[in-house]
């Protein structure tokens, strides 16, 4: 039996086991948890959902900088921020808004699964729509171009080939017939559209001779293809072949398409698809119509724009009227 200095000493050396394996946790918690990653929105304040812009280069700082490095919110509103480790669900947690034409705004909450969305107000109010000295914008569409690929028939090409043969002869050696009794012969064609043109629904025939013992490979009759290869075998007497093909020249042209974008409160929307060109909004001001290119710095003398790719095959803008100015 143990004394009671036994039984201490196996305490003790029981709550030294169950210290170091609580500190061994702690440590592999702190070195392999995910930290937090914290990701919202940014829109303007609006009672109406559909005057609720979002709006980018909104600088977003934490309580302590020192420890996570401010962001900003891109095209679409869209910010995330890389909590450290140490910084659990629960922890409290203070988020600060800035950009020079919104009040600043903080947010004070929680580190939790949640969408941080803000709304910030903005410092000047919009034009209203009654002030007559604003310039007035009507008549807005979008024009741009995508390049289509057209092609041009230009003719047709034909050539006659035969393959020589004698009928009836056992067959010795490759080539033969299909079924391996007689011996063949086999002889190719060939058909080239040109430089920059292709051959389209290429077709071969047997025009002469025993036909039913002949047989052509089509396999490599690829309609776009500059040349083309028929080969023929045949297996009886002489056959003569004909080969024919239409000749296509592939171009490119430019199609202008307009489209009107969509106007809520100072602010209009408009998508493109992906590798449109020259993008041009046309719209009157105070009557007269105007074409302004909007080139790559998205530029208009009337309204500030932003431009997101919403996929593969769309790019989403968004123009807001600058001060001065009235839809």
């Amino acid at each position: 039996m143990l004394g009671n200095n036994g039984r201490t000493r196996i305490w003790m050396y029981t709550a030294i086991i169950f210290a170091c394996a609580l500190v061994i946790v702690m440590l592999f918690r702190a070195r392999f948890v995910q930290p937090i990653t914290l990701r919202g929105a940014v829109t303007s304040k609006s009672s109406d959902a559909r005057k609720q812009l979002p709006i980018a280069e909104v600088e977003i700082t934490t309580g302590n900088s020192a420890v996570v490095a401010p962001v900003k919110s891109d095209s679409s509103g869209s910010f995330h921020i890389r909590l450290p480790r140490e910084i659990r669900r629960g922890t409290h947690i203070t988020l600060h808004f800035r950009h020079p034409d919104y009040q600043p705004y903080d947010y004070k909450g929680f580190v939790g699964d949640q969408l941080y969305i803000v709304q910030l107000t903005p410092k000047h109010a919009p034009t209203p729509a009654s002030d007559v000295t604003a310039t007035s914008v009507t008549n807005v569409k979008v024009r741009y171009s995508i390049k289509t690929g057209t092609s041009a028939s230009v003719g047709s090409l034909v050539k006659a080939f035969e393959v020589t043969n004698m009928g009836n002869v056992p067959c010795n050696g490759p080539p033969c017939s299909p079924d391996g009794r007689w011996k063949a012969a086999i002889n190719s064609a060939i058909l080239d559209a040109g430089n920059g043109n292709e051959l389209r629904n290429v077709r071969v025939s047997c025009i002469a001779g025993p036909c039913p013992f002949t047989h052509v490979d089509t396999g490599n009759f690829t309609n776009g293809a500059q040349t083309v290869t028929a080969t023929a075998r045949n297996w009886s007497d002489t056959t003569t072949f004909l080969m024919e093909a239409e000749v296509f020249h592939p171009m490119v042209s430019n199609v202008v398409h307009e489209s009107f974008p969509t106007i809520f409160g100072p602010a209009l929307n408009f998508t493109i698809p992906t590798g449109a060109e020259g993008l041009c909004i046309e719209a009157d001001l105070n009557g007269q119509t105007i074409i302004f290119p909007l080139g790559p710095d998205l530029y208009l003398s009337w309204a500030n724009c932003n431009e997101r790719a919403n996929s593969e095959q769309a790019e989403i803008f968004r123009c807001e009227l600058k001060s001065g100015y009235r839809f």
